[in-house]
């Protein structure tokens, strides 16, 4: 690397470290579409030499064909190792030259990208970006280096306690559907990924029409408009996806045990959420926050933690996914005391469904949930991110300023209202990895084990 580009790097990473929470409001957030009518959501902040970009397809792992799950997180993986006249060394050497970074990343449901760039070198930057996308090589050395990664990751995942819960509690909760497949594929499904799958995937899966953009920072709108037809105008008009069945979620109570010789058990445990566009959506993000997701102000926390001490840690979230929503959570204990805190977490589950929460519980949630999301806004990138994000849940450009009154609305009532429709703890989808003592399988689990 040149002395520019290690000066570039300094200046780029002093930069983000600096970086304060920067207000935004949906004044800030414009819509830029191109001559050639492809929308962003951009946020022009120009005091900080910076640009951010971040894009998503509805692509994710969920669209993998069968016999070829993991070949999302494959093309996410090798799609900057190389393109167009570049080969895999050149391009990386560009990216570093110029302080660029540049990535890809999956999820069940969406392929992302993202882009950081000092302001002088945007131009190139979203160049290589947009030939990343467009005109990705998939070279045999690049790919058959990362093939071998991925499948090294892989087979370290087979001894994971906490990969393998996450893993057998989708298998579990979707059976053979597309939500059980985990995203990073398997041994066998990676080895089975050809060239030709990779080149597909480019071709097909990355269209105009199942994309959202946001951009944060030092750029204007009409810099980013003659961009985004440099950049995405080479995707075809239309994305190639199959179409995606209902997925629906087991219906009934259900405990797998995967044994595994460690002295503390690994316990993930989920059932019905929502959705992001449901109507109770915030009530549920109240309800959670109350349940497992405010950390020590929780009660799966008090109870199970701070009165019993059965766990280091328990906790909550719910999980909006496109075709379903899931609230899931976690903990770690003594082999002893798994069936102790898996019995107490129903207990709480079931006191906040049936008497609902109290007034200070309520009125903590909201104070911290507003009070803490500024922080979420912290960087371009994490902005970038957040008008994605607002894109993909097809949330209006003035939600930033109708998030706090939409949680402050939430009662009481709602709350309860929304825990009976949702929390049922006679139907909790169990997956424990260890040796727990005196739990056995049941249902769905006990068939599968």
């Amino acid at each position: 690397m040149t002395y520019s580009s290690r000066s570039l790097l300094s200046v780029l990473g002093f930069l983000f470290i600096s970086l304060v929470s920067l207000p935004v409001h949906a004044a800030d957030i414009q819509e830029v579409t191109s001559s050639g009518g492809i929308k962003a959501w951009l946020v022009e902040e120009h005091s900080i030499p910076i640009v951010s970009l971040n894009v998503a397809w509805r692509a994710g792992s969920s669209f993998d064909p069968k016999g070829k799950g993991g070949l999302a997180h494959f093309a996410a993986s090798t799609m900057d190792e190389g393109s167009a006249d570049l080969d895999s060394k050149a391009f990386q050497e560009k990216l570093s030259d110029l302080a660029i970074q540049l990535g890809f990343d999956v999820g069940k449901d969406s392929f992302s990208g993202s882009l950081k760039t000092l302001s002088e070198n945007t131009n190139e930057a979203f160049q290589l970006f947009g030939n990343a996308i467009t005109q990705p090589r998939f070279d045999k050395e690049p790919v058959e280096r990362i093939r071998g990664q991925i499948l090294n990751s892989l087979n370290q995942r087979l001894s994971n306690p906490n990969s393998l819960a996450g893993r057998g509690w989708f298998r579990l909760a979707f059976g053979d559907q597309a939500y059980s497949r985990p995203s990073n594929g398997t041994i066998k499904t990676i080895a089975a990924v050809t060239h030709d799958d990779l080149v597909n995937f480019a071709k097909t899966r990355l269209g105009k029409d199942n994309m959202v953009i946001g951009v944060v920072g030092d750029i204007t709108a009409k810099d980013l408009s003659a961009l985004l037809d440099k950049t995405f105008g080479g995707l075809p008009e239309k994305a190639d996806l199959p179409t995606m069945p209902p997925q629906y979620l087991l219906d009934e109570a259900a405990v797998k045990i995967i044994p595994q010789d460690i002295p503390q058990s690994i316990v993930t445990f989920g059932g019905q959420g929502v959705t992001r566009d449901d109507p109770d959506y915030y009530a549920a993000y109240v309800l959670n926050y109350i349940l497992g997701g405010g950390g020590f102000e929780s009660r799966l926390t008090d109870e199970i933690r701070e009165k019993r001490g059965l766990v280091y840690s328990i906790y909550s979230y719910l999980y909006p996914m496109d075709e379903i929503g899931l609230q899931m959570g976690g903990f770690g204990t003594s082999n002893a005391s798994v069936k102790e805190a898996l019995d107490l977490t129903r207990g709480v589950i079931a006191k906040i469904r049936d008497e609902g929460v109290t007034d200070e519980e309520l009125e903590g949630a909201k104070t911290y949930l507003n009070g803490s999301f500024p922080l979420s806004l912290s960087s371009n990138d994490s902005i970038a991110n957040i008008l994605v994000a607002m894109q993909r849940s097809h949330l209006p450009i003035g939600y930033l300023d109708q998030r706090a009154s939409l949680i402050n609305a939430v009662t009481k009532d709602d709350i309860k209202r929304v825990a009976q429709r949702l929390l049922d703890p006679e139907k909790l989808i169990v997956v424990v990895v260890g040796k727990p003592v005196d739990l056995k399988p049941v249902g769905a689990g006990a068939e599968k084990s």
